[in-house]
């Protein structure tokens, strides 16, 4: 009987994308504060990541931080052999990173379409790909996939990203039943509205109406979001879930 050896690690190798704003952020400090070896990938915001980094170092605990754009194959190819040249496993990788747009359908360009699927799918696909080689080798792992609740009810005037995040769903379901025979699960989050900075294109007005809309009357938070990610890692008998966190919303 093959002993599980996920079980045996107490402290995780974890690698997350866009990791250095929003729910990234909030991931990556209480999974370091929960003793974790965290690899935080950002692209753009290199101050953010720093000072994420300090936060943590402050508080007496460490975090690896890696610039990489991992909607390029090449980039997100590098995110991952930094993880294992430096600590030899990856246990678990949270694809978190990704963009959103409002837009019409009928104004969607070419460009538009692509950048959305790069940035919120083909990125996923591409550390997964790689991550996931280390994984079956160790016979243990978990993938955790950031989706929306968009990618399961579908938003309006945002067709692309809705699809993108649908196809996460999609992605990891099939991740799920196909890795599971060598102990690695996958797993999506689904979040409603949450108090980040994308939230910041809604106006007070619209905010207030979609609490109306909300059973509990509130927005989320991101750590309400990095408290699911940490219970995942946590259990060892969860997999193929896409687990919605909106007050209710989809309701």
């Amino acid at each position: 009987m093959v002993e599980n050896q996920e079980k045996n690690i107490v402290n995780k190798v974890v690698v997350i994308t866009g990791g250095s704003r929003g729910i990234g952020a909030e991931i990556v400090k209480l999974l370091a504060k929960s003793g974790h070896t965290v690899i935080l990938n950002y692209n753009k915001s290199e101050d953010c990541a720093k000072s994420v980094e300090n936060e943590i170092k402050n508080l007496g605990h460490t975090v690896d931080i890696f610039k990489a754009d991992v909607s390029k194959k090449e980039e997100a190819e590098t995110l991952i052999e930094f993880a294992l040249n430096k600590y030899g496993r990856i246990d678990v990788l949270i694809n978190n990173a990704g963009i959103s747009q409002t837009k019409l359908f009928t104004d969607i360009t070419d460009e538009d379409w692509q950048n959305m699927m790069n940035n919120n799918l083909n990125s996923a696909f591409y550390c997964t790909r790689e991550a996931v080689k280390n994984m079956i080798h160790n016979k243990q792992g978990l993938i955790i996939n950031m989706s929306s609740i968009w990618g399961i009810t579908g938003g309006s005037m945002e067709v692309h990203y809705s699809t993108a995040k649908a196809g996460l769903i999609g992605f990891t379901k099939a991740l799920a039943k196909e890795l599971g025979p060598s102990n690695i699960r996958a797993n999506a989050i689904a979040p409603g509205i949450i108090d980040t900075d994308m939230c910041k294109e809604y106006s007070l007005e619209e905010k207030e109406k979609i609490k109306e809309e909300i059973p509990l009357e509130r927005i989320g938070t991101a750590e309400n979001i990095a408290k699911c990610v940490k219970w995942l890692i946590e259990d060892d008998y969860v997999t193929g879930e896409v687990i919605s966190i909106n007050g209710g919303w989809s309701i």
